[in-house]
């Protein structure tokens, strides 16, 4: 399936190289504007397939193999689509379409203040009066918080002994009366990137606004995670491919040969290309729908793990390099969101454990 796209590969790569210009890497970087030129742009220039998620996987890798704060920028203005494709009724469908082309831009409301990783423990509430939906609380570091035309809201519509049923998903305009997004400022990396905080005041929606089933929230979203952690692998492996092309450039141009430095550059390559190998037969098993979330949660979590190790290696050999330390800033994020790698690990352990992958 990959290999038929290389000449797709090569046209992303192009692109990103022609447009992710060192200055407007930098400009972005400094200012942590959200750069819609390129989103646009991106989009125009048939980098963005929603329909052919294979191609949404490379553009995602090649785009952050230059730069991830611009690549990620490019690429994430859809995100949260599949809980509507996937659940939605048809009016949110119609929404999704508009997405897809560019008119407007989607955020997914799942993490709060008190409890990133415990997604069944949120407290952001949606009330049942008549028939409106009352929606009270807040989300934390919410990508596309503060520029979504619409957000992918859990929230808990009841209170269940077991606390994974209750959590329902809504569709929610961001112009709806009592939603207010403040945009966080002086992130660690992908700064190009828009991330706020949402705070929900008796938000009214109506029941057409629910996605799919009333208390199946949980389980919608724990199927996007399915999804999204393989896109979070995509990031990572460009990343880490794009670490190696800042150490290779230095030892090239330098005429380094010791051998403390080619065991270096051999270790990361090899890590790379094992990232590669678990984030594309991952994927394979997702595009087929027979997702593995085992092995989905150990190409994020192993992806993300060397896109940190190759960024802070061409740091080390580069001697500090600016353009490497931005990679490596870049890369810490890899670890965290979309679930930390520890969270990943958890997983990993307890679906062999029951004898699944």
């Amino acid at each position: 399936m990959f290999e038929e796209l290389d000449d797709y590969r090569k046209k992303v790569r192009d692109f990103g190289l022609s447009e992710f210009t060192e200055d407007l890497i930098d400009r972005y970087d400094k200012t942590e504007e959200y750069p819609d030129d390129i989103r646009l742009k991106a989009l125009k220039s048939g980098l963005i397939d929603m329909s052919n998620p294979a191609k949404i996987l490379i553009s995602i890798e090649e785009l952050c193999r230059i730069d991830a704060g611009l690549g990620i920028a490019a690429t994430i203005p859809y995100f949260g689509g599949e809980v509507i494709m996937l659940y939605g009724n048809e009016k949110q469908k119609r929404i999704l379409n508009d997405v897809y082309s560019g008119k407007y831009i989607l955020g997914l409301g799942v993490t709060e203040p008190s409890g990133g990783s415990d997604v069944a423990g949120l407290k952001t509430t949606a009330k049942k009066i008549g028939d409106k939906y009352v929606i009270n609380g807040s989300k934390m570091f919410i990508s596309n918080g503060g520029i979504a035309d619409y957000i992918v809201l859990l929230a808990r519509t009841s209170d269940e002994e077991n606390k994974h049923h209750g959590l329902t998903t809504f569709l929610i305009n961001t112009k709806s009366p009592g939603f207010e997004a403040n945009k966080l400022h002086g992130k660690l990396g992908v700064r190009a990137t828009n991330t706020a905080e949402l705070k929900f005041n008796n938000l009214e929606v109506s029941v057409d606004d629910v996605i799919g089933e009333v208390g199946q929230g949980f389980y919608y979203i724990m199927t996007f995670f399915n999804i999204s952690r393989i896109y979070v692998a995509a990031q990572a492996l460009g990343i880490a491919r794009g670490a190696l092309d800042k150490i290779l450039e230095f030892v090239k141009n330098n005429n380094i040969k010791d051998e403390y430095t080619m065991f270096k550059v051999s270790d990361v390559s090899t890590r790379i290309e094992a990232s590669r190998q678990l984030t594309y037969n991952a994927a394979s098993y997702l595009f087929k729908f027979d997702p593995k979330p085992a092995l989905t949660s150990m190409a994020k979590v192993y992806a993300g793990e060397t896109a940190v190790y190759a960024s802070e290696l061409a740091m080390e050999i580069t001697k500090n390099d600016h353009k490497t330390q931005r990679f490596f800033r870049n890369a810490k994020i890899m670890e965290i969101w979309e679930g930390t790698s520890e969270i990943e690990k958890l997983i990993i352990s307890r679906q062999i454990l029951k004898g699944g992958n």
